[in-house]
């Protein structure tokens, strides 16, 4: 990762007052074509029965799309999150998430994220599909 990136990854990881900070997502690499971020889970990110609650996963999805998306699109506008598709695959009780997001289309007008999130054994948690819409700065 070059200066310019890193610098950009730590000003992501300083940020105030944003949603993936209160659930602690860590952002390790941001470019237009991926973004991988961590999330270290504590007792906060669970539910009732000592697993890691399913908004979770999708919460970790929604932000890293919406991050690569806005990375991507950059001074042409900004994106709204307009379908979330996670499914759930493993129960996870402790540790580290790992989450990397690819596209799987960037149009004009919307993109489709894929975000695989897997847990410090490798084995893959959970996966989404996140739809973003583009807005232009013009209608905002």
């Amino acid at each position: 990762m070059d200066d310019g990136a890193l610098e950009r990854v730590r000003k992501l990881n300083g940020s105030r007052d944003n949603f993936g900070r209160y659930i602690g997502i860590e952002y390790c690499e941001v470019t237009p074509d991926r973004v991988r971020a961590v999330v270290n889970l504590t007792s906060n990110h669970m539910q009732v029965f000592g697993r890691v609650h399913g908004g979770v996963y999708t919460s970790v999805a929604e932000e890293v799309a919406s991050c690569a998306g806005m990375k991507w699109l950059g001074a042409k506008g900004t994106v709204v999150g307009v379908n979330n598709n996670t499914d759930l695959l493993r129960a996870s009780r402790s540790g580290t998430l790992h989450a990397t997001c690819t596209p799987v289309h960037r149009g004009r007008s919307q993109q489709l994220w894929r975000v695989d999130i897997i847990d410090d054994e490798g084995k893959q948690v959970a996966v989404s599909q996140v739809r973003l819409a583009n807005v232009d700065p013009s209608r905002q």
